[in-house]
């Protein structure tokens, strides 16, 4: 896997990586991604083989804004890569906790995320948002401290 740091100049291909994965109508286009990118504390990964996360922090808090893997490219690790690159580099810039949304509905994202454990944390839930999503389902917001680092290969 070859992740690299993402910028405005990847919005095309974050773009691409988001509407592979994502059913129609939810996929974030190429000029939603540049104008996140552009915003103070957003960061991100992309591998080009089919995968991508982009996330932000403010303060001492991250958040994943988003996280995808084209589906000819799953259950091959790249989701965790793309989770433990975003975890290590909220950890680096300072965040002690790390935020994201989960479907209630999404049970492949959701075993992606109770299946991260570095240093004895994981994501657990902490709060629901009620008919969050465009089908209607459920949020869930999941949190995963990172003081001990969360993701981090040496804890």
């Amino acid at each position: 896997m070859t992740l690299l740091r993402t910028g405005t100049a990847h919005a095309a291909a974050l773009a691409a990586i988001h509407a592979a994965a994502f059913p129609a109508g939810e996929a974030w286009d190429a000029a939603a991604f540049r104008g996140q990118l552009q915003l103070a504390g957003v960061f991100g990964a992309i591998d080009p083989a089919g995968g991508m996360v982009l996330a932000r922090i403010a303060a001492d808090t991250a958040e994943i804004l988003t996280l995808a893997v084209v589906p000819e490219a799953r259950r091959r690790g790249l989701g965790a890569s793309l989770l433990h690159a975003a975890l290590a580099e909220a950890a680096a810039r300072g965040a002690r906790a790390m935020f994201l949304e989960v479907s209630e509905a999404n049970m492949a994202a959701r075993a992606l995320y109770a299946g991260v454990e570095q240093a004895g944390e994981r994501f657990a839930s902490v709060g629901r948002r009620r008919r969050y999503y465009r089908d209607g389902s459920d949020a869930l917001l999941l949190r995963c401290a990172l003081m001990p680092p969360c993701g981090s290969a040496d804890g």
